[in-house]
């Protein structure tokens, strides 16, 4: 079983000097390959000067994170590949355990590892954590992080176990299933589409697994921050996107009328908060969510109707008034 790394990078020198290293140090058993979204920095020649040894595949256009994996994907033969994102710092033998539960269990499509905070490295880090699930209205919660709050890592999540879905900073994936899915919905760019990913996995009977012996460290919000409006508006129309992509039948109006009404709650937040941008931004969102919904119920297939994959009730209400701020006590 061969293993490809693709970090994708679109102008991230700095980044690949400080992360780069450690991934060629502890991955002497996988090809490293540097999927470049049409950067206009130096990172090219950086990584050809100081790692000849590593492949770059030129994209043409920075298409965002679905598009560029997807059309860089098309050139990598591997059996498992792991998209890394090029803010990660990973550890020693973290190849290890993912390659041997790959071997050991054929109806495994996807794997994440722990996923720790680079800056506080005893912490879950936001971006995944120790795996990921979404509450009955699609909104994404964490083993080791609900909203913005953030467990401290007592081995707690040390298991191998299940789960929903699996953070784009760090993804092992089959090919097979990549390709068989047609990877990643382009429509999204960026956020998101791996949750997406994820459920059509899901849908489609396959398995996705956390394993917590593998670890990395990850910096987080190298590419677009949270302060950023667009980052709101692609998080909020993505998640849209998906809940109709995705839902069970009979469950994607009911689901879609309380979303649209928690969202709309979201942004006058975001404006009684003094930040109109973001307000603007999921208005925005919602926008083209109804000009694309005659599309998105064209693009539904099979769906499942497996039903422990979310939180039965609603995320929001058991963090903001029940008070739940971790994992264990949902």
């Amino acid at each position: 079983m061969n293993i490809a790394v693709v970090i994708l990078n679109w102008n991230g020198k700095g980044l690949l000097q400080q992360f780069l290293p450690s991934v060629i140090e502890f991955s002497p058993e996988a090809q490293i390959i540097l999927a470049d979204n049409a950067s206009t920095d130096d990172s090219i020649n950086y990584v050809e000067t100081h790692f000849p040894h590593v492949r770059i595949i030129r994209n043409r256009t920075n298409g965002g994170f679905a598009k560029g994996y997807n059309d860089a994907l098309k050139h990598v033969d591997a059996d498992i590949i792991c998209l890394l994102n090029n803010d990660v710092e990973v550890t020693q033998n973290w190849l290890d355990p993912i390659i041997s539960r790959f071997s050991q269990e054929s109806d495994t499509a996807i794997i994440q590892p722990k996923i720790c905070d680079l800056k506080n490295k005893d912490h879950f880090e936001y971006a995944g954590a120790g795996g990921g699930f979404i509450d009955k209205y699609g909104f994404p919660y964490c083993r080791g992080r609900l909203f913005e709050t953030l467990e401290k890592d007592q081995g707690q999540y040390d298991d191998f176990t299940e789960i929903f879905w699996a953070s784009g900073a760090c993804l092992f994936i089959r090919k097979n299933t990549f390709d068989q899915l047609e990877g990643f919905d382009e429509s999204f760019f960026a956020h998101m589409e791996e949750i997406d990913l994820c459920w059509r996995v899901f849908n489609s009977g396959g398995r996705i697994k956390y394993e917590g012996q593998s670890v990395i460290y990850h910096l987080g919000g190298a590419t677009l921050s949270n302060t950023n409006p667009k980052k709101t508006y692609l998080n909020f129309k993505n998640s849209l996107f998906m809940l109709v992509k995705n839902l069970p039948s009979g469950k994607v109006f009911p689901v879609l009328f309380i979303r649209l009404m928690l969202d709309g709650l979201a942004s006058l937040k975001f404006l009684l908060d003094g930040m109109p941008l973001h307000f603007l931004a999921v208005l925005r969102s919602h926008i083209t969510f109804f000009l694309n919904l005659p599309k998105l119920i064209r693009t539904r297939k099979g769906h499942t109707n497996r039903n422990n994959y979310y939180h039965r009730t609603s995320i929001v209400w058991s963090y903001f008034v029940n008070k739940k701020r971790t994992f264990d006590s949902l």
